[in-house]
């Protein structure tokens, strides 16, 4: 039995994660300790380890290291503090291997804090580029300090080897992404299932809208939040379902624009979580998608869905043709709008795998953990 700890640091990517957590817990080759930290723990940001126990789940250990606040310096100190929170972890459990996912700050922390106690280290996800946040450095960082790699398409299987190295090729797997998974073998809820859980009628026509800052240029965030306000006043035909932006620098100026903006317009409803089912089930009855976040081109595609994509924090990944990318502006928004109004759905846009990844990663993890622990 080899004893693995997974980390996750906010509902977005314990939701990734689902489906490979409930293969690693079936199978008896695993040990699984489950560490829930960043925004998990925070009331905040909605307590969202509790869900992962409503799933039965064990959560091993949860770990309080964030720093109230999106200044660069708050940002800053809940790296520092998940750091050496961590390193008490890994002191005091004998882990085989730890995975990680994705580019967030807290993650990089997290891994980082290893570092020193030699544990092998798997990261999904690598390879992708978002040119417009500091993710893609923290992104890039992982890749460094793990060992073994999981890639969503072929081309970031190909970026993740220009990092590391044409020597260390074989270690890299492009395996397809986890929330294919989801999306293949959810039970999403039925509307009607929906609004009782919600209180939100999706027979109603609605937008999706999920708003990150841009922490690349994070001084440009309030002049972008008020432009995606201002267009959000021009549609009100739509209800308008608005998921809450991460702990990212600026982010609580987001928040705050955002709540002022569902208090006072009826069409307007603010959620902290949906969790996965609620998420992908409001995603598949949608118009359409309008913000910034990546579900916007792996689970988008799936469907797929229309997506209207602001800025640049995603640039740099692979563009379906589901995705009209646009400045944040309400002139370059609301144009936007009336051309997918008036599109046709493209015909498959999926490039993120068949539906079998977690599968595919346990068999990685068991063909060449052991080799990775020798070595």
């Amino acid at each position: 039995m080899l004893k693995i700890a997974l980390l996750t640091s906010s509902r977005a990517d314990y939701s990734i994660y689902y489906p490979l957590i409930t293969e690693l817990k079936k199978d008896s080759f695993f040990l699984l300790d489950i560490i829930a930290f960043g925004n998990h723990n925070s009331l905040i940001y909605g307590a969202s380890s509790s869900k992962i126990e409503e799933d039965g789940f064990t959560v091993k250990y949860k770990i309080d290291a964030l720093v109230l606040g999106d200044s660069p310096e708050s940002i800053s100190d809940s790296m520092g503090l998940t750091m050496m929170k961590f390193s008490s972890v890994w002191r005091s459990e004998n882990y085989n291997l730890i995975i990680c996912l994705g580019d967030r700050f807290e993650m990089f922390a997290a891994v980082a804090s290893s570092v020193p106690f030699s544990i092998p280290v798997a990261h999904i996800s690598g390879g992708e580029i978002t040119l417009g946040a500091i993710d893609n450095i923290f992104r890039n960082s992982l890749t460094l300090m793990s060992k073994l790699h999981f890639a969503s398409t072929e081309q970031y299987k190909n970026e993740i080897i220009k990092i590391i190295g044409e020597e260390r090729k074989n270690d890299v797997f492009n395996v397809g992404a986890l929330s294919v998974d989801n999306l293949k073998n959810i039970d999403f809820l039925s509307i009607e299932e929906f609004k009782e859980k919600f209180n939100i009628d999706l027979t109603r026509k609605s937008i999706l809208i999920t708003f990150h800052p841009e922490t690349v240029s994070y001084e440009k965030n309030e002049v972008f939040t008020d432009e995606l306000i201002a267009a959000l006043e021009e549609l009100d035909s739509y209800q308008l379902i608005i998921t809450m932006p991460n702990a990212d620098t600026m982010g609580n100026m987001i928040r705050i624009k955002l709540k002022d903006f569902i208090n006072s317009h009826a069409n307007a409803i603010g959620i902290e979580s949906f969790g996965t089912i609620g998420y992908l089930t409001c995603m598949k009855h949608c118009e359409f998608m309008l913000g910034n976040t990546s579900s916007g081109f792996v689970e988008a595609a799936f469907f797929p869905k229309f997506v209207i994509n602001l800025g640049d924090r995603q640039k740099g990944r692979i563009e379906t043709p589901n995705i009209y990318t646009t400045p944040v502006t309400k002139k370059d928004i609301l144009n936007a709008v009336k051309s997918i109004e008036t599109a046709p759905l493209p015909g498959n846009c999926n490039i993120y795998g068949d539906g079998n990844t977690s599968n595919k990663i346990v068999e990685v993890l068991k063909k060449y953990l052991s080799v990775f622990i020798i070595n």
